[in-house]
């Protein structure tokens, strides 16, 4: 009996040739030994079909995450730290990424805050034989994996835009093993590299972008423990564009005597979304998984932490913005949170992480709220009861102490509403401004002011752990502006 939907796609060949058959066999074979199956054996070991049939950007790189032995840092299911696709949410909502798929820079920008190092290249900043020695060289070692983002018209594929990972090449025939993970569809397998660079180099109709590739290795070290910027709210890329275009021309146009001039036409006319574009990472964990006490990694991360937020309080830009937003914020006063509700609010914040739905979740999913202060430990233990779906759970957020009582109400900016924010506005603000480009301020007009400026925001004689934050922040800025107004590229 005939039943409905399609069950995978004969494969076009030519041009593609299928890795399982006796020829595609007989490439492997040779290509093993030329040394340019390397990388292929990690990238089997963790290779996976695409849990949707839009998230092909998404399982490529949860494959590449694990092949690389990047710890996630969160659980997967039960006690196990694993990536899946369904995980990589951080920069747009599953439920986006589920109807549109996910964009060139996004995917960039993922690998990049989940702890990969990340070179991407449009085919117009690159060449093929750039691309070739690329492919080559992570061909060739365990070290490195190569993305590819190309149309799959070019191969007689059906479908359009589509991620997948590299898995080896083969040199005498100049053939790249594509691992396709939408293996519902077509198996892996070996087309010419020449035809998939005219494959990557196809524009975008809707955004007049050309597709790519990606170099993703590791890190020595996490690139970040404290801040990261967060994408998932509507607003974000008006506030994008307005701190790397607006800021610049405003700062052009308009006539600044100090800094204290310059924080209020910066920040009065931000957009309210500001407030949210910058998130800071937190310690959540399920207590059905969590021991009774914290691991020594947890209370490592949150002493690096805590001295984070102590070298942000030390800086000049710091200063100014606690000193501006005293200034600014009287229409707020008499507001108090109080430690119960903060830990409320960080408790929702848990809650939304764990369940993927950071733009869904409101403030009364907490219905217990506790707080034990840590002590001598750097921390504060937020232990709160959340329902997910109609499932009541408990978890717990590890809270580095010293930001248990805020220092400032945040209002927003268009002071239509006073709401608590935790870590504190100024911190939040300082990282902001550390993490534009020195450019930004290039256009004051007073030379006084724009040396002062320089020297506040100059990450040149920061400490190292604030510095290597800001530089983690400006990266994801980049990622996310190369492809701001392009819409998903679909698999």
């Amino acid at each position: 009996m005939a039943m409905a939907g399609l069950y995978r796609r004969a494969l076009p060949s030519p041009p593609a040739i299928e890795f399982a058959s006796p020829q595609g066999k007989q490439l492997f074979t040779e290509a093993l030994g030329e040394g340019t199956m390397e990388g292929f054996f990690k990238l089997i070991s963790y290779y996976q079909t695409q849990s949707e049939p839009a998230y092909c950007g998404l399982a490529t790189l949860a494959v590449i995450l694990n092949a690389l032995a990047i710890d996630p840092g969160r659980t997967w299911k039960g006690p196990w730290r694993w990536f899946d696709d369904t995980m990589l949410d951080c920069c747009e909502p599953l439920s986006k990424i589920k109807a549109e798929g996910i964009t060139f820079g996004k995917v960039a920008c993922l690998a990049y805050c989940n702890g990969a190092k990340v070179e991407a290249f449009r085919t117009n900043e690159s060449s093929i034989d750039d691309f070739r020695r690329h492919v080559i060289s992570c061909a060739s070692s365990e070290d490195c994996h190569v993305i590819s983002s190309y149309h799959r018209g070019v191969f007689k594929q059906t479908g359009s835009g589509h991620f997948s990972p590299i898995g080896g090449y083969h040199a005498r025939k100049d053939l790249v093993l594509i691992l396709d993970v939408a293996r519902f569809k077509y198996p892996p397998h070996w087309v010419p590299l020449t035809l998939l660079w005219e494959a990557m180099d196809t524009i975008d109709k809707a955004t007049g972008h050309p597709r790519g590739f990606m170099i993703i290795s590791r890190f020595h070290k996490a690139p970040s423990v404290l801040y990261t910027v967060s994408c998932r709210h509507e607003g974000w890329s008006k506030v994008a564009k307005y701190l790397t275009e607006d800021v610049p021309h405003r700062l052009k146009m308009n006539d600044v005597k100090d800094v204290e001039n310059l924080l209020s036409l910066v920040l009065k006319s931000a957009p309210v979304d500001l407030k949210e574009f910058i998130k800071w990472v937190a310690e959540v964990r399920r207590q059905d998984v969590a021991g009774v006490s914290s691991s020594e990694e947890e209370k490592a991360r949150l002493v690096i932490k805590e001295e984070i937020f102590k070298q942000i309080k030390e800086t000049e830009i710091f200063e100014h913005i606690n000193t501006w937003l005293g200034s600014e914020i009287s229409v707020c006063q008499g507001y108090k949170q109080t430690l119960p509700e903060i830990a409320a609010n960080v408790c929702c914040q848990g809650a939304q992480l764990l369940a993927g739905q950071l733009s869904s979740l409101d403030e009364t999913c907490c219905k217990e709220t506790n707080v034990q202060a840590g002590g001598v430990s750097p921390m504060t233990l937020v232990s709160g009861k959340i329902t997910t779906n109609g499932v009541e759970q408990g978890i717990d957020m590890l809270v580095p102490s010293s930001q248990t009582e805020p220092r400032n109400i945040l209002c927003d900016f268009d002071r239509s509403n006073c709401k608590g924010m935790h870590p504190s506005t100024a911190d939040g603000l300082t990282v902001i401004l550390l993490a534009l480009p020195q450019h930004t301020w290039s256009g004051i007009k007073e030379e006084k002011l724009l040396t002062q400026l320089n020297r506040c925001v100059s990450i040149e004689n920061i400490p190292s752990l604030l510095q290597q934050e800001v530089l983690h922040l400006r990266r994801q800025l980049h990622f996310l502006m190369i492809d701001l107004h392009e819409p998903s590229a679909s698999c």
